[in-house]
């Protein structure tokens, strides 16, 4: 599943590979491991299942797969995905469908969800919540989706692109957080955090 238990007090694990996660956890100085699950994704989607209830299905169980081994620790899970249109839009198998989703969210305003569930099992601990932001793109040449694909900045992206690389140049203004967006929408992991009882400074 990724690591085995330490001995060590872990505050806060991550079941998430995402670099973009651990460095925002990093940034606001959480003492976190990662440890990431293994779920089958497309079991969850089902035709016609709102974007939201997707992404919060997913964040919940890939937080609940990796709580198994650690019952003691707050286990944070996430998920993010693109609502266009209340289309659910993930990430792209390959520079095929990269430049279909590119093609589509960059015609019109399209949403991030984030959802993020908390699981501590010792403690019966289980919530889940999410973000979204609202994204106003700017019109993409032809020539600039070309040199997007041909990047790879796609790869493993929700939506095809990933806003911190592409940002100014792909986005005309945001509605919402930037770090949800980004993966992880720390305001309002935070307060979920301190609903559940958990500090920083144990």
């Amino acid at each position: 599943m990724g690591i085995e238990p330490s001995n060590h007090k872990l505050f806060v694990v991550l079941a998430s590979a995402s670099p973009q996660r651990r460095q925002l956890l990093n940034e606001a100085g959480y003492e976190f491991t990662v440890v990431v699950g293994d779920i089958d994704e497309s079991a969850f989607f089902v035709e016609g299942i709102k974007p939201r209830e997707y992404a919060e299905k997913l964040a919940l169980a890939k937080a609940k797969s990796v709580a198994v081994e650690f019952p003691n620790e707050f286990v944070i899970g996430a998920d993010t995905i693109v609502d266009f249109n209340g289309q659910v839009i993930g990430k792209p198998a390959d520079a095929t469908q990269a430049e279909q989703i590119t093609r589509k969210l960059f015609s019109a305003p399209h949403k991030v969800i984030t959802a993020v569930a908390i699981v501590k099992s010792s403690d019966d601990v289980e919530i889940v919540e999410s973000d979204t932001t609202d994204i106003y793109p700017k019109k993409l040449s032809d020539e600039q989706i070309t040199e997007h694909i041909e990047s790879g900045l796609w790869q493993d992206k929700s939506g095809a692109y990933a806003i911190k690389q592409c940002g100014d140049e792909f986005v005309e203004k945001i509605g919402g957080s930037l770090t949800n967006v980004m993966g992880l929408p720390m305001e309002l992991l935070q307060r979920m955090l301190k609903f559940v009882g958990y500090s920083q400074q144990q």
